[in-house]
């Protein structure tokens, strides 16, 4: 099975590393991969921590920067004006390899924990201004198994970078993510310092080293040097978003909150409309004054003793009651979520100066999607959208992948008959549930998306599992692929995304909850236990090859953006609050899964659409290689961000 991939040009790594003098050291190393197997290094070079960013800048050929965690090293560099080409980012990579089921029989995968293992991402930090460098843009996702390595010893203060054994690295998922189970014991490489005592410093070379003979020795060397390409490129993304920051209109944002709730509270009061509808809501259930709303216990009772016959407060629920309160409770739970979530504390905490800089932790999730420190970067509603207004003589192009999931299916199974349901045709893309109708497969569109939904995430009753036969004739490739994660999920099993993200073993809990439903003694209710808890595994290996893979489609889109981006240049014009070195240059603010957002000069506008396009299209290439399935763009040039759709 190939991968596509980006022209191999013997990128050199420039290996950074945190030394107790304020020093940076270069050394050539041989290839990783000569015959007696191993790299060895000379000695380092040093020269002064405050000459990293000339370093960089002036850094001959192409070269990637090669570090313990991309959020450690680059915001510095871009507040100095440096733009980094290529990276290698060691943790995110560790984490990839640690786990691949294509990297289980190397030494990397099977030797003891140490302290690579379970680092967490450092926050980026503090930006200002500078001047880039041109890259070079024909390399972006080579990795090079047989790469010079040169050894930098480095100069950044900040935290020293010593592993917590046993933390995890999951974050919050969608549905079938609800039960990651736990890490397990994956150590670390005995080439490494992995057999080193906790608190002993990190050793980047080292740790290189045996990641490139790892990529090496494993199943599928070119899909692995692509995903870990393709996940270093997001770092870079991630760092230079949150230098750039998104354009945010405090005056604007004001005024929408005054309009939904009025004027700005004293601090520890509600809003005044909020106020008011907890009057209502009290005076529907006849309840004291004393009655506190935000107190969901307090709540319940409440609605108890009025008869309401409310069991949760869930909005579909409170829906089907017939109650005054019913009412100005929905108003209240959704203007108390305005309120909290993106109110004028989140305001001037996350948005101040004209710019929200979200904190993205790239791999934060399971399956390789993002997540989010802080801020809710991955959940801007809409009613505040109207505060991301583009700069004056800017603007922002919006795009946004139609039917992801449902066509990275189609090229994961190779299933022709779904790709060719969601084929463009004379340039108009077509909606692949609409296609999959024009198939005969189903009768509606709504059969075709709850159905390819059920697929996905393990729909078992209702519309999903009537169609699902129909689906299953249709399709067969595609449906056979998501059933057999599912079955791999319910024995236990790990299963893979197209580049060789691996999902992560139950664990013991999991392990003991399916041993009691054997014992001699176990009753009805542990054999149930365990066949539910089998169900939801499957569901979330059913669909963790699809998002996974849908991820690093999105990485390899973002990755393409960037570079693209970069080779458009600058546009005549006045800098604004951008800093450095985007001032002049269109780049990207925002990323949400399928999504982009790109603030670009008004000249440059289309342009970068057309970047965007062929950057999809450059993403689909690079994973599903000579299989005919398209990705197309809703693509929009607006002003605000509430105009995109």
């Amino acid at each position: 099975m190939s991968v596509g991939g980006g022209r191999q040009t013997g990128c050199v790594h420039v290996v950074l590393t945190q030394e107790p003098a304020a020093t940076v050291g270069s050394v050539a190393v041989p290839e990783i991969g000569v015959p007696d197997g191993g790299a060895r290094p000379g000695e380092p070079r040093h020269l002064p921590a405050a000459h990293l960013a000339d370093e960089v800048r002036s850094a001959p050929g192409p070269v990637r920067w090669t570090w313990d965690d991309t959020n450690k090293w680059y915001p510095e560099l871009l507040t100095a004006g440096v733009r980094v080409d290529r990276s290698h980012d060691l943790r995110l990579a560790h984490a990839i390899l640690r786990a691949s089921a294509l990297t289980a029989g190397t030494a990397f995968a099977a030797a003891p924990r140490g302290p690579w293992d379970g680092l967490v991402p450092t926050p980026p930090g503090p930006t200002s201004a500078g001047l880039g460098r041109e890259p070079a843009a024909e390399a972006l996702f080579e990795l090079e198994g047989a790469a010079a390595v040169r050894r930098l010893g480095t100069l950044r203060p900040g935290r020293p970078g010593e592993g917590r054994p046993g933390e995890g690295r999951y974050g919050e998922g969608r549905q079938g993510e609800g039960e990651p189970g736990t890490e397990g014991e994956r150590p670390t490489s005995d080439t490494r310092p992995g057999d080193r005592e906790p608190g002993d410093r990190l050793d980047p070379l080292a740790e290189l080293t045996a990641q490139l003979g790892a990529v090496a020795a494993s199943a599928d060397p070119g899909r692995l040097r692509l995903l870990l390409a393709a996940e270093s490129a997001g770092a870079l993304a991630a760092a230079e978003m949150h230098h750039t920051g998104l354009p945010w209109r405090a005056d604007v944002h004001d005024a929408i909150l005054t309009e939904a709730l009025g004027p700005r509270p004293r601090l520890g009061a509600r809003p005044e409309r909020l106020e008011a509808l907890v009057q209502r809501i009290r005076d529907a259930l006849d309840a004291p004054p004393t009655l506190n709303p935000d107190s969901h216990p307090d709540l319940l009772k409440a609605m108890e003793y009025a008869g309401v016959g409310a069991r949760s407060l869930r909005k579909w629920e409170l829906e089907r009651l017939d109650h005054p309160v019913v009412e100005p409770l929905l108003e209240y739970k959704s203007l108390y979520r305005l309120w909290t979530a993106n109110g004028w504390t989140w305001l001037d905490t996350w948005a101040p100066h004209g710019r929200f800089r979200m904190e993205y932790i790239v791999g934060g999730v399971v399956t390789g999607r993002w997540a989010s420190s802080g801020g809710g970067a991955l959940q801007l509603p809409k009613n505040v959208r109207g505060a991301v207004l583009a700069d004056p003589g800017w603007t922002f192009v919006v795009a946004d992948a139609a039917q992801l999931e449902p066509r990275v299916l189609a090229g994961l199974a190779r299933d022709e008959r779904m790709a060719a349901a969601g084929r463009t045709h004379d340039g108009t893309p077509t909606d692949l549930y609409a296609g999959i109708v024009a198939t005969g497969a189903v009768e509606t569109r709504e059969h075709a998306k709850v159905g390819m939904l059920g697929a996905m995430y393990g729909g078992t009753t209702g519309v999903s599992a009537q169609v699902m036969p129909k689906l299953a004739k249709a399709f067969p490739d595609a449906i056979e692929l998501v059933e057999r994660a599912a079955r791999a999920g319910e024995r236990g099993e790990v299963v893979s995304t197209r580049l060789g993200r691996s999902s992560p073993p139950p664990g013991e809990s999991w392990a003991s909850v399916q041993g009691s439903a054997f014992d001699e003694d176990a009753g009805a209710d542990a054999q149930s236990r365990a066949r539910s808890q089998t169900r939801a595994w499957g569901r979330f290996t059913r669909n963790f090859v699809v998002q996974g893979t849908a991820a690093e489609w999105a990485l390899c889109w973002v990755a393409s953006i960037r570079r693209r981006l970069w080779a458009l240049g600058e546009a005549d014009i006045e800098p604004g609050l951008t800093p450095e070195p985007f001032a002049r240059r269109p780049h990207l603010v925002y990323f949400l899964h399928d999504e982009v957002v790109v603030h670009a000069p008004v000249a440059l506008a289309d342009a970068v659409a057309d970047e965007v396009r062929a950057a999809a299209e450059e993403a689909g290439r690079l994973l599903f290689a000579g299989f005919p399935v398209d990705f197309p763009l809703s693509v929009a040039v607006v002003e605000s961000y509430a105009d995109a759709k």
